[in-house]
């Protein structure tokens, strides 16, 4: 089987070695480029193409934010995941606007394999510190209809109300009461949102509403 192919970019150097190991204790891994800086991230995912960039935030010269707009500017499909021991809002916010596919603490670095695994065939990978921020991002940010164009998305207006909701963070049960729908309802409702946007579940679909609202 062909190794996925990983870039690693932290400014700390013992960093990239404990993940390095990490990584490359996967058999199916292989770390084909280091940096230290976001302007190397971008140098280095033009040269290498890499299936993945597994980036840090807070860098000197240029943070990670600015490397993955940059990159992701000139490689639509880049496929980057944030690792970093800060769990700001704004850098959420900013990171889920940019595309990336995934936004991890370093605490919870067990968990890395799986993620470049999830992140690598497409999934959105947050760990569960940032989800739980979600709903609380969700209420900060601006719910008016024209900052999201709905329709071009084949969804309804009642659609477009339970997403917001379940962005907030409501049960189906809560949706229902606010709505005034059958719980039934809510979930065919859900399953059909689901299905027109190519989304697999309701963390994702939170997180799509949050990176076009």
């Amino acid at each position: 089987m062909e190794k996925k192919r990983i870039l690693l970019v932290d400014d700390d150097e013992l960093i990239t070695m404990s993940l390095e190991m990490i990584i490359s204790a996967e058999a199916d891994f292989e770390i084909v480029g280091k940096g230290g800086s976001g302007r190397e991230a971008v140098a280095l995912y033009d040269e290498l193409n890499p299936d993945l960039l597994l980036m840090d935030i807070r860098m000197a010269d240029m943070n990670g934010l600015e490397a993955a707009e940059e990159i992701l500017t000139n490689h639509r499909d880049a496929t980057i995941l944030f690792l970093t021991t800060f769990s700001d809002d704004e850098y959420i916010v900013k990171a889920l606007k940019l595309g990336v596919k995934g936004y991890l603490l370093k605490q919870d670095y067990k968990s890395l394999p799986a993620a470049l695994h999830a992140a690598i065939n497409g999934q959105s990978v947050f760990g569960g510190a940032v989800i739980d921020k979600l709903p609380t991002l969700m209420n900060q940010a601006n719910t008016d209809d024209e900052s999201f164009d709905y329709r071009k998305y084949d969804i309804s207006e009642k659609e477009f109300e339970v997403i917001q909701l379940v962005a907030e963070g409501f049960s189906n049960k809560e949706i229902s009461q606010k709505l005034f729908l059958s719980e039934g309802t809510v979930r065919n409702y859900l399953s059909t949102i689901l299905e027109k946007l190519n989304l697999r579940d309701r963390t994702q679909l939170a997180i799509f509403y949050l990176k076009h609202e």
